[in-house]
């Protein structure tokens, strides 16, 4: 499987991102809070990252805690491959009030991926 993060793999739709509120199921590791939703028409997992504007006023800062999930997910999505059998529509959400390490991303973001597949 490829480590790229094309836009194919990408939740975009706001219908979707919506249901995925409503229906979807949540998974918390500080500081990154995961939730998830089944999408059995789907040909491959999709993502989105979400920083709230009420906890990092500056857009700046938003789209750096942005970047460092998305990477940290782009490492680590071969562990979904392995259950080849059902797609998710996935939504990391940051919920800290600091701005993280990317060690503690990228460990939070790990942690989620594995307690999704079990």
């Amino acid at each position: 499987m490829s480590t790229k993060f094309p836009g194919s793999e990408k939740l975009k739709s706001k219908k979707a991102i919506g249901r995925l509120f409503e229906e979807g199921k949540s998974i918390t590791k500080f500081p990154v809070k995961l939730i998830y939703m089944a999408d059995d028409e789907a040909v491959e997992n999709k993502a989105a990252f979400a920083v709230p504007k009420r906890s990092f006023k500056l857009a700046v800062t938003r789209n750096r805690i942005k970047r460092q999930m998305r990477e940290s997910y782009r490492l680590q999505k071969e562990v979904l491959s392995s259950n080849n059998d059902s797609k998710f529509a996935l939504l990391f959400l940051y919920i800290g009030k600091d701005k993280p390490k990317y060690e503690q991303l990228e460990n939070s973001v790990k942690k989620l991926l594995s307690q999704l597949i079990n």
